[in-house]
């Protein structure tokens, strides 16, 4: 009877580890809003980490969390790098690319809680009085991501987060 049992239990692992490895091999999250303002209101929010704090979600997950800004004082070349609290973690941003009031793209290195090497991009499309935002964040999906992916929704986690920013940055251009 054990040894049924532990066959069973044995093979639904195996089942489960063998359909993680199906998964793909990168991932992709990405939210879209749409914001009256003009880009060259919206742009130097995104492409100056200092100006983060006014609209990223993430600065709110550690009042107690350490920030290093280098490189350039924004654009390209420009650094971030943060140590916080377990909701926090600790990484490091820089900005790849910057071409002004219509694209940002940031090379994020997380070290905690886990180590990942992903690429954010911020886009900027005009049309009338309407800035159309598109936060995005794609990179490797390593096995122990396909696996943990199975259990979380990593693109609803990180989306509410994106659609959070998102807001907040619509609220602040918009005023």
């Amino acid at each position: 009877m054990f040894k049924t049992i532990g066959l069973i239990v044995l093979a639904a692992i195996a089942a489960v580890l063998l359909f993680a490895a199906t998964k793909p091999d990168t991932f992709r999250v990405e939210r879209t809003l749409s914001i009256k303002a003009p880009p060259e209101k919206i742009f130097p929010l995104i492409n100056d980490f200092h100006q983060w704090a006014a609209w990223s979600p993430y600065e709110k997950l550690d009042p107690a969390m350490q920030r290093n800004f280098g490189g350039a004082a924004s654009g390209l070349g420009s650094t971030y790098a943060w140590e916080g609290n377990s909701k926090a973690g600790a990484g490091k941003m820089e900005i790849t690319e910057s071409s002004p009031a219509s694209k940002v793209i940031i090379k994020l290195d997380f070290a905690k809680p886990f180590e990942a090497h992903n690429t954010a991009d911020f886009a900027l499309q005009t049309q009338g009085d309407i800035t159309t935002v598109t936060w995005a964040m794609h990179g490797p999906s390593p096995y122990i991501s396909k696996l943990m992916g199975l259990f979380f929704n990593m693109d609803q986690i990180i989306g509410k987060d994106f659609e959070t920013g998102l807001v907040n940055l619509k609220a602040v251009t918009e005023k």
